[in-house]
């Protein structure tokens, strides 16, 4: 049965967690409650883990440091809402992008413990050498450096001691704050409930390293001829679903320009051969890296770029694939219409959108940027003013195009800081050639077919038996039809309203011409007006004022279908 509230057990039985998730929601809630005031001491009053004063914060800083205090689930949660401009808002989005997955490392003997555990020998065999200090802690595991028995260099990733429980406790909790979030109008318009959908399916893949393993199998097959692309090699047999054991790959970080030149690196170089590696990820393969800032790409020897930390990768369906495809040819060529259909087909469209509004936005969108040359032509810049625009009609993306909108941004961010003129537009000029030439591949058009001949066969085949079961309905005098009716309730409520006003109208009326007592003003009356019906009278007036509300109603709303 679907829960409308948190259950009683439930709310009990995390009551610990539920008082710490409120007691940092209050202290942020006051907090930004004490940034409307002018009253400096006061603004002093409550602090950040760091020692800042909270309450002189932006709104959208005091929301990344209550995710980042409030533990590894929500710091998930504010990575997946930072991917999602079109539902937070961009400037939210950038400010929860800054929030990386920092934990306190577990000690040494719950690592050896479970290494142990997993792999079912004790560690002094596994390991000629094994780091106890972790080089890195994130929100679901630490790593450590090692040395296997053969001499191979390799780094451990180990899940932190009780993180599936208090994931399973978080998303519990999560899950019934999203419900009661649903029935308030003024968040119903960010779908909690599909976002923490969305965070447990991202979360719980990221409890299981054997989806990681897969990933980094995959990629390495996907540039197995590439020398300009390392991907580190899982070593399978130490791994399981909360070890995983790979390659150590050694290099300088990408966003390290100082070093890289001193190396004698090209940075110009090194920008451009990142932007193709994922437009080729993207638009060739339709399987992407999906976390590419400057501490997830390293510059290892021969001016190869690793790419580490796979535990975020999209995909994205052909369809999307050729949407998102059309829409960057689109700006390029400055076709309005184009882009103003594609961003329909793409996302969720409400059904009282402004037609007029949104492609006089598309129209000025486009002219904005129709003077820049293709050189100075910034991707980051034109998708954040897009997304701008979808977020202020509504429009909902899927979560796949979201992401993929959030990669290309951060691709043109970290490919700026090694070469300031990089153009990712510029970079997909040889890929225009191809997308055209495979949108009208004989190849595409019969896979297009196939699809399509599959689906009519599908539907050949259900249609006897469904015309049959209506049939049998019919026949049983079970058949029913539901219709839905919309906007009807003014309509209805002003007949109803004027069917009793004209029965009032005549009932009195008739009371009027039959003299039903009691009278008003019996023998000479005045003007010539006597025993006239003081019920009639009285009703008479009650359906002129009554008639009198209902005509103003319709001439306000010009239509008696509108509210």
């Amino acid at each position: 049965m679907k829960r409308t509230l948190p259950s009683i057990p439930q709310v009990y039985r995390n009551v610990k967690r539920w008082t710490e998730i409120l007691s940092v929601l209050s202290k942020y809630g006051l907090a930004d409650w004490l940034s409307r005031l002018n009253v400096d001491f006061v603004k002093d009053g409550i602090r950040s883990p760091d020692g800042g004063s909270l309450a002189r914060e932006s709104h959208e800083t005091r929301i990344r440091l209550a995710m980042n205090e409030l533990g590894p689930t929500f710091v998930k949660l504010a990575q997946l809402l930072s991917t999602r401009p079109d539902l937070i808002g961009t400037a939210l989005a950038d400010e929860l992008s800054k929030l990386q997955s920092h934990a306190k490392a577990d000690d040494f003997g719950h690592v050896r413990t479970l290494v142990e555990a997993e792999l079912g020998q004790p560690l002094e065999d596994l390991f000629r050498e094994f780091g106890e200090e972790p080089i890195a802690s994130a929100s679901i595991g630490q790593v450590h450096r090692a040395v296997l028995t053969d001499g191979r260099q390799v780094v451990v990733k180990v899940q932190h001691a009780g993180i599936e429980r208090t994931v399973e406790t978080d998303l519990d909790i999560l899950v019934g704050l999203a419900q009661l979030a649903e029935r308030v109008e003024e968040y119903r318009s960010y779908r909690p409930a599909q976002v923490v959908g969305e965070l447990a399916r991202t979360m719980r893949r990221e409890l299981e390293f054997g989806r990681e393993e897969r990933n980094l199998t995959q990629f390495a097959a996907m540039f197995e001829k590439d020398s300009t692309v390392r991907i580190p090699q899982p070593i399978s047999a130490y791994c399981t679903p909360r070890v995983l054991t790979m390659e150590y790959v050694e290099g300088i970080p990408i966003d390290d320009t100082v070093r890289l030149q001193q190396a004698g690196y090209d940075c110009e170089l090194l920008a451009r051969r990142l932007a193709e590696i994922y437009l080729r990820m993207i638009f060739h393969e339709g399987f992407f890296h999906a976390d590419p800032h400057p501490g997830n790409l390293l510059v290892t020897r021969g001016e190869s770029i690793a790419l580490l930390d796979f535990g975020m990768c999209g995909r994205i369906s052909e369809r999307s694939r050729e949407d998102i495809e059309e829409m960057l040819l689109a700006i390029i060529s400055r076709d309005v219409p184009l882009l103003a259909t594609l961003i329909r087909r793409l996302g969720s469209v409400p059904p009282d959108i402004d037609d007029a509004a949104f492609s006089n936005d598309v129209a000025e969108f486009m002219g904005q940027y129709a003077q820049a040359s293709l050189e100075r032509f910034s991707i980051g810049a034109a998708l954040r003013d897009m997304t701008g625009i979808i977020r202020a009609h509504r429009i909902i993306l899927p979560a796949e195009v979201a992401l993929l909108i959030k990669v290309l941004i951060t691709l043109e961010g970290t490919g700026r800081r090694l070469s300031p003129n990089l153009s990712v537009l510029e970079l997909m000029r040889p890929f225009r050639r191809t997308l055209l030439l495979r949108r009208f591949s004989p190849a595409r058009h019969a896979r297009k077919a196939r699809r399509i001949y599959l689906q009519l066969e599908q539907l050949a085949e259900d249609l006897p038996h469904r015309f049959g079961t209506i049939l049998e309905q019919i026949q049983s005098g079970k058949f029913d039809v539901h219709l839905d009716h919309r906007r009807l309730g003014p309509s209805v409520n002003r007949l109803v309203m004027g069917m009793l006003t004209s029965a009032l109208f005549v009932g009195s009326s008739l009371m009027l011409s039959n003299k039903v007592p009691p009278l008003l003003l019996p023998g000479e009356g005045w003007w010539g007006i006597r025993e006239v019906s003081l019920i009639g009278l009285g009703g008479l007036i009650i359906s002129h004022l009554i008639g009198a509300r209902v005509i103003l109603a319709i001439r306000r709303s010009g239509n008696l279908d509108r509210e």
